[in-house]
């Protein structure tokens, strides 16, 4: 039974974010739990916090934010059995998506509160010169990273739309990319538009990009789009929502417990933060993760 419990935020991340923390610590402490709260002032002091918090010990770190704040817990959380509880105030939130986590701030934390736990696969990326990251739900490279990278170099316009814009102008330089993938009983040498990895099924805020992805099968889905036709990839994005995309003829997807991504000028996306060009080597980390979920988790996610 979990008695106490540190609650991570991110203080720049707005009145949602602060409206749903006030909320859920609130709905913690009336239902017992003893919540220490923590805030660094910079991604790398939140880092900082977190690590210090899993070294003294708690009952479970809970994360009041997006997909980026998950990712930063699972940095000192992987392979720790220290469980993490996700109250989604995001703009993404695949993880609590996927693992059918409640929206109402309130009703995440009874999740917390009740105190059932599951055991998910972790993906690992290992680049040289790097230090090794954890991620819960998809790696991206290529079309999809060239958009994020344009995106992050703009000032304007702010919040999804800038995504847009970035997308519009990076269509107009859409080419196929030379990658190199080295599988576990495979080595491809290809052209391809984006090299998707999954270990959950969703990102970018709903999007199926690798729809038969399992949280804990101990393997990876590679997704492989090779087209380079503007009007097919526009195409192909609304059915990337429903995950039907993989039923066509220029989407390839492989399964595989390892997998190395090497392209020329191309970077690294994991949970929707920046990991630094590839090449990378991933690899599905059975139960590194635990994570707080309802009681009654639906199968096959």
């Amino acid at each position: 039974m979990i008695e106490s419990v540190t609650v991570l935020t991110n203080p720049a991340a707005g009145p949602r974010t602060a409206r749903a923390t006030r909320a859920a610590t609130a709905r913690l402490r009336e239902r017992g739990l003893h919540v220490t709260e923590i805030a660094g002032d910079t991604p790398d002091h939140s880092l900082e916090l977190v690590r210090h918090t899993v070294a003294a010990g708690t009952g479970a770190l809970v994360a009041v934010g997006g997909d980026g704040l998950v990712w930063l817990a699972w940095q000192a959380l992987a392979q720790t059995g220290i469980p993490l509880g996700i109250v989604p105030a995001g703009t993404g939130n695949d993880l609590a998506r996927v693992l059918h986590l409640p929206s109402d701030p309130v009703a995440a934390a009874d999740v917390v509160a009740d105190g059932s736990t599951r055991t998910i696969d972790l993906g690992r990326v290992r680049a040289a010169g790097r230090p090794d990251h954890w991620f819960g739900t998809v790696l991206a490279s290529g079309f999809d990273s060239l958009v994020t990278d344009r995106a992050n170099r703009m000032r304007r316009p702010r919040g999804r739309l800038r995504y847009n814009v970035a997308m519009v102008a990076e269509l107009a330089h859409l080419r196929l990319l030379p990658y190199r993938i080295t599988l576990d009983d495979d080595d491809l040498e290809m052209a391809a538009t984006m090299v998707a990895v999954g270990n959950a099924s969703t990102y970018g805020g709903g999007m199926r990009i690798a729809p038969d992805a399992r949280l804990d099968d101990g393997l990876l889905d590679i997704v492989i789009v090779t087209s380079a036709n503007r009007t097919r990839l526009l195409r192909l994005f609304p059915t990337v929502y429903r995950g039907t995309h993989v039923e066509l003829d220029e989407v390839t997807v492989r399964r595989t417990r390892r997998v190395r991504l090497e392209c020329p000028g191309i970077s690294a996306y994991a949970d929707g933060e920046p990991l630094g060009p590839l090449p990378v080597d991933v690899e599905a980390v059975p139960g590194a993760g635990v994570v707080l979920v309802p009681g009654a988790q639906p199968p096959n996610v």
